[in-house]
């Protein structure tokens, strides 16, 4: 697979928001981690209510980047559904239960990163 040009990965990221906005995911958070880490160029951090509704987000972010074209490389916590990861290589969406955020807080572990406005993507 090629490697993907910012824009492609900055709409590959508009199209996981939107599909999470679209099942109403709380708290949507876009950290751009390109300058600290080589494993993505941005986090993508949600939280839903209830298990249910978190794999409901899940299972929306993975069709709407299926159908564009983009390849899920893993996937992990479904089942449980208090942390889903979706790893589609240049992004990577977490999905927390409330609890689980606050508690594992990837914003703060992250805070190297920079802090993206959804709509300034």
């Amino acid at each position: 697979m090629a490697d993907l040009s910012a824009e492609k990965i900055k709409e590959m990221a508009k199209t996981a928001i939107h599909a999470l906005e679209e099942k109403k995911a709380e708290e949507i958070r876009v950290i751009d981690i390109s300058e600290v880490s080589v494993i993505a160029d941005y986090f993508i951090i949600a939280n839903g209510n209830n298990r249910s509704q978190i794999q409901a987000l899940s299972d929306e972010v993975e069709e709407k980047l299926g159908r564009a074209g983009y390849l899920l490389r893993q996937k992990e916590g479904y089942h449980n559904a208090n942390w889903v990861l979706l790893d589609f290589g240049d992004i990577i969406v977490h999905i927390f239960d409330k609890e689980n955020r606050l508690f594992y807080d990837l914003e703060r572990i992250w805070r190297d990163g920079k802090v993206v406005l959804p709509e300034n993507l």
